[in-house]
């Protein structure tokens, strides 16, 4: 085996990314991966594809920065063609995804539009379908986490938020979504180890992420029997503009992760291949499962 072979499909998950130590920074919601320090790992140099989703159609929400990102460079360079959703505070994140997904050939479809408004989500299938001529593969990913260290602080207008972007868009961008996926297609919901372990700061977030894990067990049923598979992944702790827009503690972030087995937290392009495989036909038989990329955490 060469030195460089070696290289690229050999090494200690301990130190294959860095250990990092985030300062202490803020971004007003939904911030912008651009000005997120260290930059998170989106794939852009690390991810190689192998053309295992030649020629699918996929739209991702939260698309523009973080796991969404990182997928979405991922499908293209698998060979699908993208359709990115995400709001339009954070257009510049989309645009560098778009051009990353252009320099693999494929199409990419740019959506702004905030999912809290029903009409827009509810209308995101449909113009995925007009840019990208039909659709395959949805993943419902975008998510809101604003930590909250009382129940008596946590307000009803952010838990009502947080579960209309987290689960009820799930509903009605998979329910629009559905008219346009063939037999063949594969629906991924991102949920997380905030639903097994739930942090104390964390209430609305965490109970959302529990409910999607019911919603991908209980659709995967439904949609079995007409060939559309239903599954989920569920990160841990994974270093994206998330956690420094309020989602976590800002006196946390220094050490964000390190209590993961590994000893540090995930990089956005250590998600994309769950996504990837639960997308291509090397998952068959994998229906209304919960794939937990977490770094080791234990989960049921």
């Amino acid at each position: 085996m060469s030195e460089k072979l070696d290289q690229l499909t050999f090494h200690d998950p301990v130190t294959r990314f860095e250990s990092i130590e985030p300062p202490i920074q803020h971004q007003e919601e939904p911030g912008l991966d651009r000005d997120l320090k260290p930059h998170p790992d989106r794939g852009e140099e690390s991810y190689r594809g192998t053309g295992r989703l030649q020629g699918r159609r996929a739209l991702i929400t939260g698309a523009d920065s973080g796991i969404g990102a990182a997928v979405a460079i991922a499908f293209a360079r698998e060979g699908a063609d993208v359709a990115l959703n995400y709001l339009p505070q954070e257009q510049a994140d989309a645009e560098v995804i778009k051009d990353l997904i252009e320099k693999e050939g494929r199409t990419a479809v740019l959506l702004p539009g905030d999912l809290a408004d029903h009409d827009v989500s509810r209308s995101l299938p449909d113009k995925a379908v007009e840019g990208l001529g039909g659709l395959d593969i949805l993943v419902n990913n975008a998510g809101k986490q604003i930590s909250v260290d009382e129940l008596e602080k946590l307000e009803d207008q952010q838990v009502e938020e947080t579960f209309d972007v987290n689960i009820l868009a799930m509903f009605r961008i998979t329910r629009a979504a559905l008219k346009h996926l063939p037999a063949g297609s594969t629906i991924i919901n991102s949920t997380s180890v905030q639903a097994y372990k739930p942090s104390a700061h964390l209430l609305d977030y965490a109970s959302t992420k529990a409910a999607i894990n019911a919603f991908t067990k209980g659709l995967a049923e439904q949609l079995a029997p007409k060939g559309i598979r239903v599954n989920a992944v569920a990160p841990g702790p994974v270093w994206t503009v998330l956690q420094v827009t309020d989602g976590q503690p800002k006196e946390k972030l220094p050490k964000f992760g390190k209590d993961t087995h590994l000893g540090r937290a995930g990089q956005p392009v250590e998600l994309a291949p769950a996504y990837v495989f639960l997308a291509s036909a090397e998952s068959s038989f994998v229906v209304g499962e919960t794939l937990n990329v977490n770094g080791g955490q234990p989960t049921p």
